[in-house]
Formats: structure tokens, C-alpha cells, sequence
């Protein structure tokens, strides 16, 4: 009995001493060197809130449609693999977007590297063709983990950095100067947040309040856990607007309330995660109309939430 008291002691003080470890870059003000994972996915990652770094796999080389709008990849498209902690020890998310013939081999070859997939879904309706999302984590050695991912996206038809334009524009498609006139002032006055421009694609991202943590581990926002808005102009001050509410439970039908009152779909209600802590669910939304309306309703929406409250 003492023994086994004494390896369950042993194994507590283990796994609160890597938790520590994978704050620690964060928590002494170090930025942890991650030249090494950008050579072995073979692009550049971005730095990002909270010490995070992030590496995007848009999809430029699709043409996807919906309801006669062209998604822009940064809209819709945008799969991705974040990275907190250390190289060494390290805690990967993401966000991979497939066509349907990717799907297990791209499973095949991030099983082989121990990177776990978590969730695999549609993100939007009526798309052609259609896409799927398979949100993806891993733990430990981040040199191996960016190696499975490179094996896995290997598989598919990504484009490799700067190796593809974005696809050609069609109806309703984001990127001339007569669409880029959404009033964006009244679209951050009637959400009461601030956005950026991503390429042409207004984003707006809002952090829950609540810590949250995946076993003992924090997720930072940035690891995909922030409530993303994101408005693709659509031409006269209209524009298509995408993303997914992160919700306790208790949230999820009043959110849907308040978008079906305004007019916005709801396209997907599911999970990202297996062990997060408070469980999390992820609500996606589509419409096409005047933007300012649209920022109304999704502001409703946001209100039946505990999201951080904006900056003043």
C-alpha cells in the first residue's frame, strides 16, 4: 500500500511539473525558439497571443461555393496546427480542411505520429465541393508532432507556402474595391468589438472569460477557443459572414435564438475538443445580407454569452 501511495504521489508531481514546463516559456516572459518546428513543417509559423505559434494550411488551391459565394480561404478555409509550451514540451491543436478523399489518409499518417484527431465535421451547408474539417492535438515532443503533420499533409493537395494564388474570383467572391466598402465602423459599433483585416476578410475575435484548460494544461485563446466572426464582402454594403461561437452547454439555445430572431443560420453545433475543461461546444453560423444588420444580430448572440468583455 505504501508503494503504491508513493508511485501515485510520483506520478501527481510528474504531471504537475510538465504542466509547469509547458508555462514556463510563457510565464518567464521567453520567447521559445520554434525556428526549428517552421523547418520541419517546411513554412514560417506566426507568432500569437500568449506565446502561441501557429502555422496556416489555407486551402487557395479550391474554389468553394456557397449559395453563389466563393469562399476566400481566409474566410472559411483557413486550416491550421498551434503550438504552446516549449519545443520540447509542447501542446498542438488545430484545424485541417480536407476533401472527403483526404480524410484517412491523413488520419493514417497523424495516428503513425501520435497526433489524435478530435473531432471531424462540416463547418458549413449547401458548399460545392463539399469540405471537411478534422480538428487535431497532440502533446510532447513538438519536433515530432510537426513531423507528423508534415507526413500528413504530404497527403493532401494543400498548397505548400507561397506555392499557390488564391482561387480565381467568382460571384460574390471577396477582393475588388467596390465589395471592400462594408462599413466596417457600424460593423464594430453594432458588435461592440474591434476587428483586422485579413486580405479582404474582416475578422473579429472574442475570448471567453473563464480559464480554459485541456487536463491540466491552460489553452490559451489563440489555440482556437475565441468566439471568430469573420465577414466576407459581398458587393452594396453586404457581406457573408462565417465562423463559430465556443459556448458552455447552457449557452448554445439562446445563441440559437438570437441568430434565427436575426436571420443568421446555424449550420453545425458539435465539439473541437475531448478533455476540456468547462466542455465546450462550437456553433457555426452562415447568412448573406446588409453586414451592419447582420454585426446586430450576431452582437444579440454574444450578449447570451460569457464572453471577455471588450477593451475600452
Amino acid at each position: 500500500m505504501i508503494i503504491r501511495r508513493s508511485r501515485l504521489l510520483a506520478s501527481a508531481m510528474c504531471a504537475a511539473l510538465a504542466a509547469i514546463s509547458v508555462a514556463s516559456g510563457a510565464a518567464s516572459g521567453q520567447t521559445p525558439d520554434w525556428s526549428p518546428i517552421d523547418s520541419i513543417i517546411g513554412r514560417a509559423g506566426a507568432a500569437q497571443a500568449g506565446g502561441v505559434r501557429r502555422f496556416n494550411f489555407p486551402r487557395s488551391d479550391l474554389q468553394v461555393v456557397v449559395d453563389g459565394v466563393t469562399l476566400s480561404p481566409a474566410f472559411a478555409l483557413g486550416g491550421w496546427i498551434a503550438f504552446s509550451g516549449t519545443p520540447s514540451n509542447a501542446m498542438a491543436m488545430g484545424d485541417l480542411v480536407l476533401t472527403g478523399d483526404e480524410v484517412n489518409p491523413v488520419i493514417t499518417a497523424l495516428q503513425a505520429g501520435g497526433v489524435e484527431q478530435t473531432a471531424i465535421h462540416h463547418h458549413v451547408l449547401r458548399e460545392s465541393p463539399h469540405v471537411y474539417y478534422m480538428h487535431v492535438s497532440a502533446r510532447g515532443d513538438a519536433r515530432k508532432i510537426a513531423a507528423a503533420v508534415r507526413a500528413a499533409v504530404a497527403q493532401t493537395k494543400i498548397p505548400a507556402a507561397g506555392g499557390a494564388r488564391p482561387a480565381p474570383s467568382g460571384s460574390g467572391s471577396a477582393g475588388t474595391g467596390a465589395e471592400l466598402s462594408m462599413d466596417t465602423a457600424g460593423v464594430g459599433a453594432a458588435l461592440g468589438r474591434t476587428g483586422r483585416f485579413n486580405g479582404s476578410i474582416f475578422q473579429v475575435s472574442v475570448p471567453r472569460a473563464e480559464t480554459i484548460r485541456d487536463g491540466s494544461m491552460v489553452i490559451p485563446p489563440a489555440m482556437g477557443i475565441s468566439t471568430a466572426i469573420n465577414f466576407q464582402p459581398t458587393g452594396g454594403g453586404h457581406a457573408a459572414i462565417t465562423g463559430d461561437f465556443v459556448l458552455l452547454g447552457s449557452e448554445v439555445n439562446p445563441v440559437i435564438r438570437a441568430l434565427r430572431t436575426h436571420g443568421i443560420e446555424v449550420t453545425s453545433v458539435h465539439n473541437h475538443m475531448l478533455n476540456d475543461e468547462p466542455r465546450l461546444f462550437f456553433l457555426h453560423f452562415w447568412a448573406n445580407a446588409d453586414a451592419v444588420t447582420l454585426a446586430k444580430g450576431l452582437r444579440a448572440a454574444l450578449d447570451a454569452t460569457n464572453s471577455r468583455r471588450a477593451e475600452r
